[in-house]
């Protein structure tokens, strides 16, 4: 009877953790608090703060919003645990909401009790060429026969190509050159996100077309120009997450 109560025991505590590690997903004003190395960013729903991630720079996955803009906040709340006064959200997608909100101006000075719990990856102030994260290598090349292949870029909400992009554009065209691609089929999706409070807000009619057309734009004029390419776009709007807001990218060999 023991070993049952104590299975039984598990299996709540089990089910007690998955409920409380919740996804959560709204639209607030950013956040700065100061700290002793670099500034972090929360955003505030419903009276809790969140924690969204520290000021780093274009080589970091978490890129930091700007004060003067709302922000969507998209995230998996990590139980029992809090940096900067907020509870984190692992993994967190943050996309900057165009229009101007003068009101997100929230400025938080530095506290000993809020001090980063982790080594900041560079000091605080421009990169002047040292990033904070070392990029992943280059992935491996087949040997011929060479097989298709789908790449996929994601997007923040209604967000287009920015300064991240190249780090997403390279591994496509090293393979389309390396298995002298004949076509690539490119479709770029739009999608809408359901808040925590149950309302859904769309991305942009035209955003699937917009990124489509950069995308091809961008590939030929880095010189993949031989390829027959083939763009459209899919714009009906799919209720999801950042998976959703994205452009494929499938490369056929020559």
């Amino acid at each position: 009877m023991k070993s049952i109560s104590l299975a039984a025991l598990a299996l709540t505590l089990g089910y007690s953790q998955v409920a409380a590690a919740k996804d959560v997903a709204f639209i607030s004003c950013p956040i700065v608090r100061d700290t002793s190395s670099v500034p972090c960013w929360l955003s505030e729903y419903e009276g809790q703060l969140y924690y969204m991630g520290i000021q780093t720079d274009v080589s970091a996955d978490f890129n930091p919003p700007s004060l003067g803009h709302k922000v969507l906040v998209e995230g998996t709340v990590s139980p029992d645990q809090e940096v900067c006064g907020g509870k984190v959200l692992n993994p967190v997608k943050v996309s900057v909401m165009p229009e101007l909100s003068p009101e997100c101006n929230t400025m938080l000075t530095a506290e000993a009790r809020y001090e980063l719990p982790f080594e900041a990856p560079r000091p605080p102030g421009p990169s002047m060429g040292q990033l904070a994260f070392t990029p992943p290598p280059p992935p491996s090349l087949p040997e011929a026969p060479f097989p298709e292949k789908t790449f996929t870029i994601e997007y923040d909400f209604d967000g287009k190509v920015n300064f991240q992009s190249p780090r997403a554009l390279q591994p496509i065209l090293q393979y389309a050159n390396h298995v002298a691609a004949s076509r690539i089929e490119i479709t770029g999706y739009r999608a809408a996100v359901r808040l925590s409070n149950g309302e859904v807000v769309q991305e942009r009619a035209d955003i699937a077309q917009v990124r489509a057309d950069q995308i091809a734009e961008l590939l030929q004029g880095a010189g993949l120009d031989q390829p027959e390419y083939v763009v459209q776009a899919s714009a009906e709007p799919q209720v999801g997450g950042p998976e959703q807001r994205k452009v494929t990218v499938r490369i056929l060999p020559g």
